[in-house]
């Protein structure tokens, strides 16, 4: 695990104290709030301990066994959380960078691998989803160690295996994932949501699907927010590349400044506006801040939400 070993996520102390600290806020939040609303399912029978309540007794297998049993609800049981990372070409941006600075796809992977470490601290089960043009790698979840390297074992091939002109199709893998993911869950999702179409409506589609499921579902925008937000260049003269398709044009930034930058603002805008539609927890996360201080970030922000 070269690459998460120069990081090593399991020693983020403060991510770490953070988790700890907000327990009641975060954790158990995050374990009630997938049902909070609905009606909690049946998920199995245990045998009942003599001095507890007796509201969930089932009196049915008790007529027919003489055993008392303790009709155990799907909210009792742990977490159970997919983290879904868009693997296409445009997460590997920016290509040009100095020592120590991450790309999108490299934040996403330890960003991932570190909420990977916190769920498995707390015994709760998780999955990993990875897509591009379709839904390529989707595992179902887990709490073990050895699941835990396998997952780091998928991010570790993506990173070094750098490949070019693979396309987006966020809607279809999001799609896929609320059909293969069958028990409620909470779905944590890392992408740039940049598609090779512009139907955005097929976008929010998948994201109604997920929520529709009655998954709690958190999507990290991941961005350069300098580069790809506001467009920072040089006024020169660039040659820029299309790294999913690998168009090119070449022109002088300021020549399309202010309309890039109208339209991804106009992009972002309908996507955090379709999340709260939805109830969708939307998280700007730009790659510049650093992975362990947007997870922070985050993790205060739902501590306050969940009082």
């Amino acid at each position: 695990m070269e690459f998460f070993d120069k990081y090593d996520v399991k020693k983020i102390e403060n991510i770490e104290l953070l988790a700890k600290q907000v327990v009641e806020g975060f954790i158990i939040g995050l374990h009630k709030s997938p049902f909070h609303g609905f009606s909690v399912e049946f998920a199995e029978h245990r045998i009942y301990n003599q001095g507890e309540s007796t509201k969930n007794i089932d009196w049915k297998v008790f007529a027919r066994t003489e055993k008392l049993f303790v009709k155990r609800y799907e909210e009792e049981t742990n977490l159970r959380c997919q983290i879904v990372i868009d693997t296409s070409s445009s997460m590997y941006f920016p290509e040009d960078r100095k020592e120590g600075e991450l790309n999108k796809l490299e934040f996403s992977a330890l960003a991932a691998a570190s909420l990977m470490n916190l769920l498995k601290k707390q015994r709760d089960a998780y999955g990993l989803s990875l897509f591009e043009e379709e839904l390529k790698i989707h595992t179902h979840t887990k709490t073990n160690t050895s699941h835990y390297r396998l997952m780091l074992t998928y991010l570790e091939k993506l990173i070094k295996e750098k490949q070019m002109k693979k396309t987006t199709s966020a809607a279809a893998a999001l799609h896929a994932i609320a059909e293969r993911v069958h028990r409620r869950s909470l779905v944590v999702i890392f992408s740039d949501m940049f598609e090779q179409t512009e139907d955005q409506e097929a976008m929010f589609s998948a994201l109604q699907h997920l929520k529709y499921n009655k998954h709690e579902v958190v999507l990290f925008h991941v961005m350069d927010e300098k580069l790809e937000m506001n467009f920072e260049f040089e006024n020169r003269p660039y040659l820029f590349v299309d790294m999913e398709s690998g168009d090119e044009i070449k022109l002088q930034s300021n020549q399309i400044k202010e309309l890039y930058k109208e339209k991804v603002v106009a992009q972002r805008e309908a996507l955090k506006m379709k999340c709260l539609q939805y109830k969708i927890d939307y998280v700007e996360t730009d790659i510049n801040k650093g992975f362990s201080t947007v997870l922070e970030t985050y993790l205060v922000k739902r501590k306050k939400m969940r009082g």
